[in-house]
């Protein structure tokens, strides 16, 4: 049997180099040698940042980011406030034995209308900038300096853990109010914290699941009106109207970009049961890929483009699962091994899957063993990986009211975002811009 239209739709919608220090006196540096043996207790998460010389608005959002990818940040009650290493000479065994491994110091200045960041990451143990000198240009208008301070948050947590932050990219989701034919849709952009939300587009009716491009460009995503059949749209996030993808009749839902931007898989019902399809990300002539007699729908690309999951009632009525295709052989093969398993998103490495296993947001490895339940969110969806895979972020509802949860898969801390109206369908863009 095969799902129906209401089944689709509510499917559909259930997503989502090391330099050295600068030269210090011969004295100093024989100070250091003698300190180096400090036995404070080291923590290799915590780190004293010195708000920046000349800033009141990038180190409020840098502490902020940096604290939620989990490191403790010390600002207050330090022995010094050092805005260059070349400050830290002769004073370096005094932070040494704080016991805290990194060091933040920097400051700003303006030149020719623009904020000029230089910072440095300091490993106090032994004295070294990680990488150097850092230095940050943006325009000085409150957008530009926001996104400044999470792309500089962004490096900061990648030079002391080798790993990339999460907080430069941003989310996209739906935002509704009102119900029936009174429901209004507006899909929005925020920074990964929380704030800075701009609405992208208003429709009365539903938005359904939108998808970034992968260069964080373009959004595509699916509007049904009032007696009218879901059309996919592309937009620019920085403006302008969207362009209708699929003038076809039937219900057209679930795009997802391929990893160069070109194309776009989604899923139709115009040639009969719902299958999936592929086309250009300029519109086009479609192309369907599987010719199976059930219904499948909510396709994904896989990072490295060569295959993309999706999901099938081919099992049977009510019992869908999650299949991947790969591109070169035209094989498919059965990833999901729970009960019903739909909403599949590859976290950007490839190695995880979000989906939702039966009503909870859950998370599967590559090969389908369920690794994280999130549980019943009260909105049917799946979670979405931030651009690291380290955090999800999902939607939920309570007592009538919304909210946007993001969560980290490691240490199992979380915030919330709190919305006007039922959030739905978060997605993160790894893209800074």
């Amino acid at each position: 049997m095969k799902l129906s239209t209401h089944s689709i739709l509510r499917a559909t919608s259930s997503l989502l180099l090391i330099t050295p220090l600068l030269s210090v006196p011969a004295y100093a540096a024989e100070s250091m040698v003698l300190d180096m043996t400090v036995t404070a207790p080291r923590q290799q998460n915590q780190v004293a940042f010195v708000p920046f010389a000349g800033d009141s608005v990038l180190s409020p959002i840098i502490v902020n980011d940096l604290s939620k990818e989990g490191l403790k940040i010390t600002s207050q009650n330090l022995p010094q406030q050092p805005r260059s290493s070349s400050e830290l000479a002769g004073t370096l065994p005094v932070w040494q034995n704080l016991g805290i491994p990194y060091l933040v110091i920097g400051s700003t200045r303006t030149n020719r209308g623009k904020i000029i960041t230089d910072y440095e990451v300091i490993d106090v143990k032994s004295g070294r900038i990680l990488e150097g000198k850092q230095t940050s240009t943006t325009n000085k208008d409150p957008d530009s300096m926001r996104r400044a301070g999470h792309v500089i948050a962004n490096k900061i947590y990648a030079l002391i853990t080798g790993t990339p932050g999460d907080f430069s990219g941003r989310i996209a989701y739906i935002e509704e109010t009102g119900a029936g034919k009174e429901k209004v849709s507006r899909l929005k952009v925020m920074d990964a914290d929380g704030e800075n939300a701009k609405t992208i587009t208003e429709v009365t009716g539903s938005i359904f699941s939108p998808t970034w491009s992968p260069d964080g460009n373009r959004i595509a995503y699916s509007v049904q009106r009032d007696k009218s059949y879901p059309v996919i749209y592309v937009q620019s996030v920085s403006g302008g109207g969207a362009t209708p993808l699929t003038p076809f009749p039937g219900s057209n839902l679930s795009p997802s970009f391929s990893p160069d931007s070109s194309k776009i898989l989604f899923s139709s019902s115009f040639e009969g049961s719902a299958g999936i399809y592929e086309m250009s990300a300029s519109g086009g002539q479609p192309r369907r890929l599987i010719n199976w007699p059930s219904s499948e729908v909510q396709p994904s690309y896989a990072p490295d483009g060569k295959s993309f999951v999706f999901v099938s009632d081919k099992t049977g009525f009510n019992k869908p699962q999650i299949y991947r295709y790969e591109f070169g052989s035209g094989r498919t093969t059965k990833v999901s091994s729970s009960g019903y398993a739909t909403s599949p998103q590859f976290s950007n490495d490839g190695s995880q899957i979000a989906f939702l296993s039966g009503r909870s947001a859950a998370i599967m490895n590559s090969g389908g063993a369920v690794t994280t339940n999130l549980g019943n969110t009260g909105i049917d969806e799946a979670p979405s990986f931030s651009p690291s895979g380290r955090n999800v972020i999902y939607a939920s509802k309570q007592g009538g009211k919304g909210k946007l949860t993001i969560k980290s898969l490691s240490s199992g801390q979380s915030f919330d975002i709190p919305v006007q109206g039922i959030a739905r369908s978060p997605i993160w863009s790894s893209s800074p811009k």
